[in-house]
């Protein structure tokens, strides 16, 4: 029996037997059941798919974007299109010398070598520049924390800024002179219309 038609069963007796307070309680903790054997089942699922061994085309491909081109032009390795480039077909090569020396899983096992190692393998042969993001080990992890602490120290030092010009006092007004309200205010606007009235 097909999964579909079992829950399709159980629908029908729980919609077709509303009748008794304990047959509803039995359907809603069926569907309760049902709802966490489904919830368990996708996240099994995931766990298991997501510990799956990448194949060799795909390792190729993420090793190949987690470096750079040696030539100098800046791009990402598999994605230098530089004309007349000695190095992409040289270093995509070697990269993919290296997975296969490694087996192409890349997740262990007898003789394979980790992404790690080949990386490291590159680091050695073309120098640190051919990572394309910096490691986050000793000095590198600047790199990593900078962006984010001088944004936070931009938004802080706005925010100062905006609060002392909200907060700033009122400018003080010279003794005995006194802002015009009103009636008086309107005097004033019609006699400096009349005198700029030619």
């Amino acid at each position: 029996m097909k999964l579909s038609t079992i829950a399709a069963t159980l629908n029908s007796k729980c919609d077709a037997g509303a009748g008794a307070r304990e047959e509803r309680e039995s359907c809603e903790v069926r569907a309760r059941f049902r709802r966490a054997f489904q919830a368990l089942t996708l996240t099994a699922a995931v766990f298991l798919f997501m510990g799956a061994a990448p194949t060799p085309d795909a390792r190729f491909r993420d090793l190949g974007h987690r470096m750079m081109c040696a030539c100098g032009c800046g791009q990402i390795l598999l994605e230098c299109n530089h004309v007349g480039c000695t190095y992409s077909d040289k270093m995509r090569g070697e990269l993919l010398a290296a997975i296969d020396r490694s087996g192409g899983g890349g997740n262990g096992g007898s003789g394979a070598i980790s992404d790690d190692l080949i990386l490291q393998g590159f680091v050695q042969e073309y120098g640190p520049t051919v990572i394309a993001a910096p490691t986050a080990t000793g000095f590198n992890r600047v790199a990593w924390i900078m962006p984010f602490a001088v944004l936070a120290l931009g938004i802080a030092f706005a925010v100062h800024i905006v609060r002392l010009w909200k907060d700033r006092p009122a400018p003080a007004l010279a003794d005995g002179i006194t802002i015009p309200q009103g009636s008086e205010l309107d005097e004033f606007r019609r006699r400096a219309r009349k005198e700029t009235d030619l």
